[in-house]
């Protein structure tokens, strides 16, 4: 018999909810303007009523209480362990929210995801319903997360995401990128540094997890210093959560690529994103965040820790690589931009897959020289966007 069940769901999740329950809130993002996001562009953003939520949300309980049903005839009392799992995924009367669901249940996590890119632009009151009602249906929540932007962040009082918090809601991610305002101007973000601090400190005032995202390359080969520095600074005046490092890419989708063709924006080499990433480590101070470089397009994952204890070994972590060789730190970019390597260690670790991106360097050099092992690695890590 078919298992046709189904709820809308978004485009995109942070990486640190991929196994965490995704449920659509509102449609695409209000904003849609910022010049390096190739997310929304060409679609319209919509409110998604109350009611329509809801369903959605019945609709997962009732699938999630299905699979578990399947649990219990396969002789596993309720355990959504592998050969559930692999049931669901196997037979074609499974639909894709179903296999969705499976892989929640199975993860274990308890974290639920709220998509799109803005969702506390709802009124208060309905986020707050919308937040009970999934805590009623879903008992086995721990944690409730969704996307949020500064610029509206500062039009709720402390007291409506309050009520949010108790509702439910545990953290939110917001996209700070710069806090230098000629950056934010020129990208577009609609906000100025000012406002992210407001918005930041009024979310931990809250009792909410704050989670910002941070930008090194958006500041160009121009004003990567002052965008490094003044981001750092608002973040020592909000003390967030959470610090998580995106590195700047710049595929021909996203509107930044025309002015990089036209020569209006120049973006920074490996090294120079090393260096503004030192910097912006050194000028963070008297905050307690933890920061992560939690994302493939991040040149060094290991950039990675809890402040103040341990500033000094991300900032070794930068300077391990920019102490190696030229020859080595181009076979690291490669391992790291092909997804090989994690750690500039690897490249003691595993000579094996260090000499073979040796022979595909020459290789690529024989063909277009350094440029076309440029193009190469761009091309490698562009495709995770």
């Amino acid at each position: 018999m078919e298992k046709s069940g189904s709820f809308e769901q978004g485009p995109i999740r942070p990486p640190n909810e991929a196994r965490s329950l995704l449920l659509r809130v509102t449609r695409n993002c209000p904003w849609n303007r910022c010049m390096f996001c190739p997310v929304y562009k060409g679609r319209r953003f919509s409110l998604r009523s109350v009611e329509e939520i809801k369903e959605d949300i019945q609709t997962a309980r009732d699938i999630a209480d299905d699979i578990k049903a399947l649990s219990w005839k396969l002789g596993l009392n309720g355990r959504v362990a592998d050969q559930v799992v692999s049931h669901v995924f196997s037979s074609p009367d499974y639909s894709d929210a179903y296999r969705s669901i499976a892989a929640w249940l199975h993860y274990g996590t308890g974290a639920c995801f709220l998509q799109d890119a803005d969702n506390l632009i709802m009124p208060t009151e309905d986020m707050v319903e919308v937040l009970q009602f999934l805590r009623e249906k879903f008992p086995e929540i721990r944690r409730v997360t969704t996307y949020s932007r500064s610029r509206t962040i500062v039009r709720k009082s402390v007291e409506a995401l309050r009520k949010m918090k108790e509702a439910g809601l545990n953290r939110i991610h917001v996209g700070l990128e710069s806090g230098y305002d000629p950056v934010l101007k020129m990208m577009k973000k609609g906000v100025t540094g000012a406002q992210h601090v407001e918005a930041g400190q009024k979310v931990v005032a809250a009792g909410i997890e704050l989670s910002e995202y941070v930008m090194p390359g958006l500041g160009g080969r121009e004003r990567w210093r002052e965008h490094a520095v003044a981001t750092a600074e608002v973040l020592n005046r909000i003390n967030p959560h959470f610090i998580r490092i995106r590195s700047l890419r710049v595929p021909d989708r996203v509107p930044l690529f025309e002015l990089l063709q036209q020569g209006k924006f120049k973006l920074q080499t490996d090294d120079m994103l090393a260096e503004e990433i030192k910097l912006f480590i050194q000028t963070l101070s008297e905050i307690t965040s933890v920061v992560t470089s939690d994302h493939i397009m991040n040149l060094l994952e290991e950039v990675s820790g809890k402040l103040p204890e341990d500033k000094n070994k991300m900032l070794e972590v930068v300077e391990r690589y920019q102490k190696l060789p030229d020859s080595e730190r181009l076979i690291y970019r490669v391992g790291r931009r092909g997804g090989a390597f994690r750690s500039t260690e690897d490249l003691q670790r595993d000579p094996a897959t260090c000499q073979k991106i040796r022979n595909l360097i020459l290789e690529l050099k024989a063909k277009g020289g350094m440029d076309e092992v440029e193009k190469f690695i761009t091309g490698m890590v562009d495709q995770y966007i």
